[in-house]
């Protein structure tokens, strides 16, 4: 299984993963938990340009093809390896974040940053987008004191649009996405989450049976 998280700055997302991750070890699977942008030494590097510059302008564009270079590389080197050996990944962003900051937010065509995220991705989806809702002036409350970001230190207005985004997309494949309001205490939201992930497992066993691997039918979905 690829499992991603997504939300708004302040979510919680590092939480429910780690949750979840303990929960799946503790069930037997193995389990890599990776994150975007870093995830590599590359990626690390990205993380650190373009959230960390103060003394230079960054396009939306370049962010979006900086972002897409470190997507690139995680599939290859994280992704891409941990699903053939059979690992459930985990990954914290994913290319859903691109489009709710730099498309949404930044107001770049949506089209575009699709047909980036499809060679960045290889066609590599998530079976399970959970979506930790909150509004943005929590979130953002919730961050004060961790250090200067370039995305946090945006207007209210860019992390409402942010936000709007994966709400929009998240209704328009509400079977991949998991909406949760990450106002409500983290067991509880933990909970919802194990809830989804044991039917996805329930369902990976019924696909095994039939004599398709959850990595095949992972690849057939992201070329439809």
């Amino acid at each position: 299984m690829f499992i991603t998280f997504e939300g708004p700055e302040g979510s919680g997302k590092t939480t429910q993963i780690g949750a979840l991750a303990l929960r799946l070890r503790q069930a037997g699977r193995s389990v890599t938990v990776t994150e975007e942008p870093g995830g590599t030494r590359l990626g690390l590097k990205v993380r650190q340009l373009v959230k960390e510059t103060k003394d230079a302008a960054i396009s939306p564009a370049t962010e979006l093809f900086l972002f897409a270079a470190s997507r690139s590389q995680l599939i290859a080197e994280v992704v891409k390896p941990a699903l053939a050996a059979g690992r459930v990944v985990l990954c914290d962003r994913y290319a859903e974040s691109t489009l709710a900051y730099q498309g949404y937010g930044r107001g770049l065509s949506l089209n575009l940053i699709s047909a980036v995220n499809a060679i960045a991705t290889e066609g590599i989806r998530p079976d399970l987008i959970v979506l930790l809702d909150l509004p943005p002036e929590l979130g953002l409350e919730r961050k004060k004191g961790e250090g200067w970001d370039r995305f946090q230190a945006e207007d209210l207005a860019f992390h409402r649009r942010v936000r709007q985004g994966y709400l929009e997309m998240a209704a328009s494949e509400p079977d991949r996405w998991l909406v949760l309001d990450a106002t409500a205490c983290a067991e509880a939201v933990g909970a919802l989450i194990w809830q989804r992930v044991a039917e996805l497992r329930r369902g990976d066993k019924r696909r095994d049976q039939d004599g398709r691997s959850g990595l095949d039918i992972k690849n057939s979905e992201g070329m439809q």
